[in-house]
Protein backbone atom coordinates (compact mmCIF):
# COMPACT_ATOMS: atom_id res chain seq x y z
CA UNK A 1 0.00 0.00 0.00
CA UNK A 2 1.54 3.30 -1.08
CA UNK A 3 1.00 6.03 1.55
CA UNK A 4 -0.52 9.31 0.45
CA UNK A 5 1.98 12.03 1.31
CA UNK A 6 0.63 15.53 1.61
CA UNK A 7 2.52 18.80 1.39
CA UNK A 8 4.38 18.52 4.72
CA UNK A 9 8.06 18.74 3.74
CA UNK A 10 9.28 16.49 6.55
CA UNK A 11 6.76 13.81 5.66
CA UNK A 12 7.88 13.99 2.03
CA UNK A 13 11.56 13.68 2.94
CA UNK A 14 10.96 10.65 5.15
CA UNK A 15 8.86 9.02 2.45
CA UNK A 16 11.51 9.65 -0.22
CA UNK A 17 14.21 8.15 2.00
CA UNK A 18 12.17 5.06 2.89
CA UNK A 19 10.98 4.57 -0.69
CA UNK A 20 14.51 3.86 -1.88
CA UNK A 21 14.57 0.56 0.05
CA UNK A 22 12.85 -2.65 -0.98
CA UNK A 23 11.55 -3.24 2.55
CA UNK A 24 9.74 0.11 2.69
CA UNK A 25 7.97 1.08 5.89
CA UNK A 26 8.30 -1.21 8.89
CA UNK A 27 5.37 -3.24 10.11
CA UNK A 28 3.13 -1.23 12.51
CA UNK A 29 4.19 -3.19 15.60
CA UNK A 30 7.86 -2.60 14.73
CA UNK A 31 7.24 1.14 14.38
CA UNK A 32 5.52 1.29 17.77
CA UNK A 33 8.32 -0.72 19.38
CA UNK A 34 10.89 1.57 17.78
CA UNK A 35 8.96 4.65 18.92
CA UNK A 36 8.93 3.33 22.48
CA UNK A 37 12.67 2.70 22.33
CA UNK A 38 13.36 6.19 20.99
CA UNK A 39 11.17 7.85 23.64
CA UNK A 40 13.20 5.94 26.23
CA UNK A 41 16.34 7.45 24.74
CA UNK A 42 14.80 10.93 25.07
CA UNK A 43 14.10 10.17 28.74
CA UNK A 44 17.70 9.05 29.20
CA UNK A 45 19.04 12.24 27.58
CA UNK A 46 16.80 14.40 29.81
CA UNK A 47 18.00 12.45 32.83
CA UNK A 48 21.61 13.09 31.82
CA UNK A 49 20.90 16.81 31.53
CA UNK A 50 18.59 17.40 34.51
CA UNK A 51 18.58 14.27 36.63
CA UNK A 52 20.93 12.56 39.02
CA UNK A 53 22.13 10.03 36.44
CA UNK A 54 24.89 11.74 34.50
CA UNK A 55 26.44 10.36 31.35
CA UNK A 56 29.24 7.86 32.03
CA UNK A 57 32.77 8.75 31.10
CA UNK A 58 33.61 7.33 27.68
CA UNK A 59 29.91 6.90 26.80
CA UNK A 60 28.96 8.19 23.36
CA UNK A 61 27.77 11.78 23.47
CA UNK A 62 23.99 11.73 23.25
CA UNK A 63 22.22 14.97 22.43
CA UNK A 64 18.61 15.67 23.21
CA UNK A 65 18.10 17.16 19.74
CA UNK A 66 19.28 13.92 18.09
CA UNK A 67 16.98 11.82 20.26
CA UNK A 68 13.99 14.09 19.61
CA UNK A 69 14.69 13.89 15.87
CA UNK A 70 14.69 10.07 16.13
CA UNK A 71 11.25 10.20 17.77
CA UNK A 72 10.02 12.62 15.11
CA UNK A 73 11.27 10.32 12.33
CA UNK A 74 9.36 7.33 13.69
CA UNK A 75 6.22 9.41 14.28
CA UNK A 76 6.40 10.58 10.68
CA UNK A 77 6.78 6.98 9.51
CA UNK A 78 3.65 6.00 11.43
CA UNK A 79 1.72 8.98 10.04
CA UNK A 80 2.84 8.26 6.48
CA UNK A 81 1.94 4.58 6.70
CA UNK A 82 -1.53 5.51 7.96
CA UNK A 83 -2.03 8.36 5.49
CA UNK A 84 -2.23 11.00 8.21
CA UNK A 85 -1.26 14.58 7.50
CA UNK A 86 0.67 15.69 10.55
CA UNK A 87 0.13 19.33 9.59
CA UNK A 88 -3.64 18.83 9.60
CA UNK A 89 -3.52 16.77 12.81
CA UNK A 90 -1.40 19.43 14.53
CA UNK A 91 -3.72 22.26 13.49
CA UNK A 92 -6.74 20.32 14.73
CA UNK A 93 -4.97 19.65 18.03
CA UNK A 94 -4.07 23.33 18.49
CA UNK A 95 -7.70 24.34 17.87
CA UNK A 96 -8.62 21.96 20.68
CA UNK A 97 -5.95 23.48 22.94
CA UNK A 98 -7.26 27.02 22.33
CA UNK A 99 -10.87 25.88 22.69
CA UNK A 100 -11.48 23.18 25.27
CA UNK A 101 -8.17 23.60 27.13
CA UNK A 102 -7.82 27.39 26.95
CA UNK A 103 -8.89 28.02 30.55
CA UNK A 104 -7.46 24.82 31.97
CA UNK A 105 -4.25 26.39 33.30
CA UNK A 106 -3.49 29.64 35.10
CA UNK A 107 -2.45 32.34 32.65
CA UNK A 108 0.54 34.60 33.13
Amino acid sequence: MEPHIESNEMQKKVHEWISQFKEGYWEPHVMVSTLTEEVGEVARAINHIHGPKKQKEGENEVTLSDELADVLFVLICIANEHKISLSDAFEKNMRKKYGRDNDRFEKK
